[in-house]
């Protein structure tokens, strides 16, 4: 538990600092291309989106789900510590990826008109040319991966966390240059030249190139040797794609849903929130999630997979119990006070009161599955420590399918300034609903592994966070709610939004001790690791 406190607070440390230099970075780019109602910002979202879904695949798909247990394993059972396989793996790996970036820039045009058949002919255009310098980072997001993912399963923790910092500094100076050179708010499609398209495009991309590539300094720590090897028969590569099958199927759907929803969003870019403010309401949402998420349940992962690979079941069951409450303490209170302070939060990703207003329902909305999306990391991570990836496949497939009516309903009802906000709500539904389903499964295939006290840790959390919440939101409409001097920059709204998260805290904490609640402790443990860090 020592070793997992000590990983977590590492993890926690630097997806903290790449969360909040993302934070600035999209500050800075928000600044520079407008986020509310600006086809410029839904142009450069919906090309720098395309390789981030190709990366979706490599990396939540077919490593973690795939790679990192088989990782485990020949490391504990290989004689050469897995050095063998690794070069093998290493090698196909960079040939897809070679081929599907190559690929990818071929299908630009369509890829762009795939994902934004709503656009005007000119956003189109727009988007295409900035897909054509957003595609390359499929390379470098696919090596970020799979040289993160095999640092995790090697117990080092650390750079996988914290390379992203490197790509946002990159990124922050980049879009900054760009601010001095042409002047911000540039959300008019006109003005848009070849050179200052080839700026945004390609700082972009450098930035994730250099995320990549700064993660081979620490290969050496991993006692493995790379070196190019073709030969990939005989080291259980077959295994691999049989169990890679049912995992590229869920991506497939997850894809799939992705399309069809962005597809509905593209009619509302410039009429209200659209693609590139419903990405910023993510990036807000996942703030808490990716530092508390990946921080505590990274490395719960890899020591499951040891655990399910040495048959010890119960040992699993403790840890998913373990995880899911560790978990819950800190996200019962992050939703509570991102709902408090939604709207202050929202100004910082915004140019105005008005368009904060319009992206705070967004945040809401998604909001909904913070809890619920612990839940299913946890429970679906345990199913790939059994290298079981069809069950998942089911269950994803249902949340898909919820994702995409949700979103043509929302379409049917809801005026485009709105849109966005129901669709957000749709996935937020349907993801709380897979988390469900998931856990049944799991617990069919398992046993029970303490889901009922974990609810019920839950719950005392919500008692707690309610309330904190409650009075949080009380002290924003003292200070002026809607003509809040939260609203009135950037600057004030972070302060804003830091001042109601402390409220918040500081209640939460309180209540949590005047209940008594055995987590806070393990809350409190980890926080003071983190310091110490």
């Amino acid at each position: 538990m020592a070793s997992i406190g000590r990983s977590s607070a590492l993890i926690a440390a630097g997806t903290l600092a790449s969360r909040l230099t993302g934070l600035l970075r999209t500050i800075v780019l928000v600044t520079l291309i407008g986020s509310v109602g600006s086809r410029v910002g839904d142009a450069f979202g919906t090309a720098n989106q395309l390789p981030n879904n190709i990366y979706t695949v490599i990396s939540t798909g077919i490593l973690t789900a795939v790679i990192v247990p088989q990782i485990v394993r020949v490391s504990q059972r290989d004689a050469d510590g897995g050095r063998s396989f690794i070069s093998k793996l290493f090698t196909l790996a960079t040939v897809v990826l070679l081929v599907a970036t190559a690929i990818a820039m071929v299908a630009a045009p369509l890829l762009s008109w795939l994902y934004a058949p709503q656009f005007t002919p000119d956003q189109l255009a727009l988007t295409t040319a900035f897909a054509y310098w957003c595609l390359p980072q499929i390379l470098f997001y696919g090596l970020y991966a799979l040289v993160g993912e095999t640092l995790n399963a090697r117990g080092i923790f650390g750079p996988f966390a914290w390379a992203p910092v490197v790509n946002n500094v990159v990124s922050i100076a980049g879009f900054g240059a760009m601010i001095a050179l042409f002047g911000s708010d540039l959300t008019q499609i006109e003005v848009w030249t070849p050179g200052m398209i080839a700026g945004l495009g390609g700082t972009a991309t450098a930035g994730i190139a250099v995320q990549a590539l700064v993660l081979f300094v620490f290969w050496r720590r991993t006692g493995l040797h790379l070196r190019p090897d073709f030969r990939w028969r005989g080291v259980g590569l077959r295994n691999i794609g049989k169990l890679a099958g049912w995992t590229f199927l869920m991506m497939a759907v997850t894809q799939l849903a992705g399309l069809l929803q962005a597809q509905v969003l593209s009619d509302a870019s410039g009429e209200g929130p659209a693609v590139f403010a419903m990405q910023n309401a993510w990036l807000i949402f996942m703030v808490p999630y990716s530092t508390i998420v990946l921080a505590i349940g990274t490395p719960y992962f890899t020591q499951l997979s040891g655990h399910a690979a040495a048959g010890r079941d119960d040992e699993v069951r403790s840890d998913i119990g373990t995880a899911i409450r560790t978990l819950g303490v800190f996200l019962v209170f992050g939703t509570a006070a991102l709902a408090a302070a939604a709207t202050p939060v929202s100004r910082i990703f915004t140019n105005s009161g008005e368009e904060a207003h319009q992206a705070a329902i967004v945040l809401i909305a998604f909001l909904v599955c913070l809890v619920p999306l612990s839940i299913l990391f946890v429970v679906q991570r345990t199913f790939y420590a059994y290298n079981d990836t069809r069950t998942p496949f089911v269950f994803t497939t249902v949340q898909a399918v919820l994702v995409v009516v949700t979103a043509y309903i929302a379409a049917a009802v809801l005026p485009l300034e709105f849109l966005a906000a129901g669709i957000a709500l749709g996935q937020a539904i349907a993801s709380t609903i897979q988390a469900v389903i998931a856990s049944l499964l799991l617990r069919r295939r398992i046993g029970s592994f303490g889901m009922a006290k974990a609810l019920g840790s839950l719950a005392r959390f919500a008692v707690a966070a309610v309330p904190a919440g409650l009075i949080a939101w009380g002290c924003y409409l003292l200070m002026g709610g809607e003509n809040s001097w939260m609203l009135e920059n950037k600057l004030l709204g972070t302060i804003g939004t830091c001042v109601i998260g402390l409220i918040a805290l500081v209640v939460y904490v309180a209540l949590l001790a005047l209940l008594r609640a055995p987590e806070l402790k393990v809350g409190t443990d980890m926080v003071r690791r983190f310091v110490k860090r």
